[in-house]
C-alpha cells in the first residue's frame, strides 16, 4: 500500500537519503528544507516527480508544518507517516551559550518538531486510519562526550524525547505510533572533515555510521505497527560501550 510521507530537513544528509529510500519503495513524498533551489535538486534527482512535492519554509515556525499538510493533502490526498529530521546541532561551551544561541536550537529541534507534529496529528486525526510518526534525536542525550560540549542542542533534542514517549501515550488511542531514531555519530555534512578514526572507536562496532543506516531505523519504524513510544539507537554500539 502507497503511503504519504513527509520528510523536514529533507534536502540533503539524514533526511534526503530517508527520502529517497521513501521514493525508491514507491511512496509519496513532500521534502522540507529553507532552501527552494536545493529542494528542487534533491527531487530531481529523485527522478519520480508524480511521487514528490516540496516546500521550501523553516520549521521552526507553525505556519511550516501547517503548509506541509495542505502540500501532501493537495497533491496526494492525506498523509500517513512524518519524519521529524529537521534540526541543527553545535557545539559551545555552556557559559558562552547565549539566549539567541539557546532559542535557535529549540526553535530549529523542538518547536518546528513539535508544531509540526501537531499539524500532522490533526490531519490523523480527521482521516482516523491512525498514522505513524518518527522523530530524530541522538544517543548523546545518554550518553555525553565531555570533549563535545552541546548543552544548548542536547537540551532541544532531550525534549524531542520527552515528546516521543508522551505523545505515544496521548495518541496511542487513536492508531497514531510515535518512536524517534536516536543517531550515534553519523558520516553527513554535519560531521564534515571530523576524525573518522577516533570517532569511530568510540563504538563497539569501532566506525562511524552512515545514512543508509539511519534510514533502515526509520523505515522499520515507519512500519511497525506494534511499536510506539520507542527510542532507537543507531550508534554501533556506543551507549553500550567502546571498542578499545
Amino acid at each position: 500500500m502507497t503511503k504519504t510521507v513527509i520528510v523536514t530537513g529533507s534536502s540533503s544528509g539524514i533526511g534526503q537519503d530517508i527520502a529517497r529510500a521513501f521514493v525508491e519503495r514507491g511512496d509519496n513524498v513532500v521534502l522540507n528544507g529553507r532552501d527552494a533551489s536545493k529542494l528542487a535538486d534533491v527531487a530531481a534527482a529523485l527522478g519520480t516527480p508524480a511521487r514528490v512535492a516540496t516546500f521550501a519554509g523553516d520549521i521552526g515556525a507553525p505556519a511550516t508544518g501547517s503548509a506541509l499538510v495542505n502540500a501532501a493533502v493537495e497533491r496526494f490526498g492525506g498523509v500517513d507517516v512524518l519524519v521529524n529530521n529537521a534540526g541543527i546541532f553545535g557545539a559551545k561551551p555552556f557559559v558562552d551559550v547565549t539566549e539567541a544561541d539557546l532559542d535557535s536550537y529549540l526553535n530549529g529541534n523542538l518547536k518546528g518538531t513539535y508544531f509540526t507534529t501537531q499539524a500532522v496529528v490533526r490531519q490523523l486525526k480527521q482521516q482516523g486510519a491512525g498514522g505513524s510518526i518518527v522523530n530524530i534525536g541522538t544517543v548523546l542525550i545518554n550518553h555525553a562526550l565531555a570533549g563535545l560540549p552541546a548543552s544548548a542542542a542536547l537540551v532541544s533534542k532531550g525534549g524531542v524525547h520527552a515528546l516521543t514517549t508522551s505523545l505515544a501515550a496521548e495518541l496511542a488511542a487513536d492508531g497514531i505510533r510515535v518512536n524517534a531514531v536516536a543517531p550515534g555519530i553519523i558520516r553527513t555534512p554535519l560531521f564534515g572533515d571530523g576524525d573518522e578514526t577516533a570517532s569511530g572507536r568510540l563504538a563497539l562496532l569501532n566506525r562511524i555510521g552512515e545514512v543508509s543506516e539511519t534510514t533502515a531505523a526509520v523505515l522499520y519504524l515507519a512500519d511497525a505497527e506494534f511499536t510506539t513510544g520507542h527510542i532507537f539507537p543507531v550508534d554501533g554500539g556506543f551507549i553500550s560501550g567502546r571498542a578499545a
